[in-house]
């Protein structure tokens, strides 16, 4: 059974690398693996019931996900809508390449310490269509963004999925995760923007504004509510998970209602196209719905292979095989470009006791750090890279080509500075 998951698993990654080759979309392939990986897994369980339950509890888990990612896009689509992001790229008139490279790149941190870098990379994402008119000139920025949101969340305990794990499992506390890990996370973002200051030139070219006559029916005064009150909801959805204790899709759905009530206020006196054209309804359609799926059936694969035990095992492996525990968490870290960083922190954290580690034990927080950066090495490695994937099409082996070492420089870079804080300081 394992063999065969495994084969299946295998197939379905090669499908998504090659979907430019085999002209077939990777959303299709995502959620046949996923699905696939489940049948051979339950077809081969002598107890299907659990493997039911155990497919419900992920499910559970994986709708979160999915419903955090459908309010977050809607919410940028709304904004979109009343033309809001003209208020940032306005003030960002600098058209010089390597210094919107930097500006971008440092935006995308330190928002992604504040929100969290699923909610930044879509934002960011939709900035980029407004500042870059190039395509080419605008995958790069993209893959930088993933880069840069994946190192911002890693500092943050509200940035990452991983790194928000650790904390409420106790093994970090929110104060010293920021101190020992704002620094190398502010590496392992700088050392490929070095790279790149010797290599990048030239100038981007600006889109040109696009006037619609729905354009001439958004105020002022709408625009920058819309804009404002889509920023404080943004910003609402973490404070409002450490509060209320409730997951944060349940945050980033209120701030959705919220602006759908405030929405239906200001354009309350108008009827027909003029109101459907500027409301959540409209946004809703305009949701990039196959890469919904696609981060679905990524998520329902690596869901099958933590039911089987098979992380578990490879964990465990890695404990018997290597020694040091430093080489371990920099392994985990690079794997979690492959398998997700989410069951591989699991695992780890069913593996090693807070007795064996106590909390801000220095193990984990670099594994913290790791976990959080490390998936940036592959597009679909992480949650901003897989959400950069279906938003701007990129593919696998574009990224592998033009990404994948530069977040590796700033992986590695981040690496040595941590370690060196670490025995300097501790």
């Amino acid at each position: 059974m394992i063999a065969l998951i495994i084969t299946v698993f295998t197939i379905g990654y090669l499908c998504i690398m090659f979907e430019h080759a085999i002209k077939i979309n990777k959303a299709a392939s995502a959620l046949i693996t996923g699905i696939l990986c489940w049948t051979v897994y339950i077809l081969h369980s002598p107890d299907k019931e659990i493997v039911g339950e155990q497919l419900a509890h992920h499910l559970g888990e994986l709708s979160g996900i999915l419903f955090f990612l459908l309010g977050a896009m809607t919410i940028v689509e709304l904004t979109d809508l009343f033309n809001g992001f003209d208020i940032i790229t306005a003030r960002i008139t600098q058209t010089n390449k390597l210094k919107l490279l930097w500006i971008i790149s440092f935006i995308t941190f330190f928002l992604s310490a504040v929100l969290d870098n699923l909610t930044t990379t879509i934002v960011m994402l939709s900035l980029l269509s407004k500042l870059i008119k190039d395509s080419k000139d605008r995958l790069f920025f993209a893959g930088m963004i993933v880069i840069a949101a994946n190192a911002g969340g890693a500092w943050s305990p509200i940035g990452d999925i991983s790194t928000a794990m650790l904390w409420i499992g106790g093994q970090i506390t929110s104060l010293n995760i920021v101190i020992s890990c704002f620094f190398p996370s502010l590496v392992c973002l700088i050392a490929p923007l070095v790279y790149m200051s010797f290599r990048m030139k030239g100038n981007v070219e600006r889109p040109a504004e696009n006037i619609n006559t729905d354009d001439k029916q958004i105020s002022k005064g709408q625009q920058y509510v819309i804009f404002f009150s889509s920023v404080l909801v943004l910003i609402m959805v973490p404070f409002f998970k450490t509060v209320t204790h409730l997951p944060p899709y349940m945050g980033m759905l209120l701030g959705l209602s919220i602006l759908w009530i405030i929405t239906e206020i200001i354009r309350r006196t108008e009827n027909g196209k003029e109101k459907d054209a500027l409301s959540v309804s409209y946004a809703l359609r305009k949701i990039d719905a196959p890469s919904v799926l696609f981060f679905l059936g990524i998520l329902l694969s690596i869901a099958a292979l933590e039911s089987t035990g098979m992380l578990k095992q490879l964990s465990g492996w890695l404990s018997a095989t290597i020694s040091n525990e430093k080489i371990i968490v920099v392994v985990i870290g690079l794997l979690s470009a492959v398998i997700d960083n989410v069951p591989l922190v699991a695992a780890a954290q069913g593996m090693y006791t807070l007795q064996q580690y106590p909390t801000d034990h220095f193990f984990w927080e670099f594994m913290a750090f790791c976990t959080g950066t490390g998936g940036s090495a592959l597009i679909i490695g992480s949650a901003a890279g897989v959400v950069a994937m279906g938003m701007q099409k990129i593919s696998f082996f574009w990224y592998l080509k033009k990404i994948a070492l530069l977040a590796l420089l700033g992986y590695f870079a981040g690496i040595v500075v941590f370690l060196l804080q670490h025995y300097l300081f501790s």
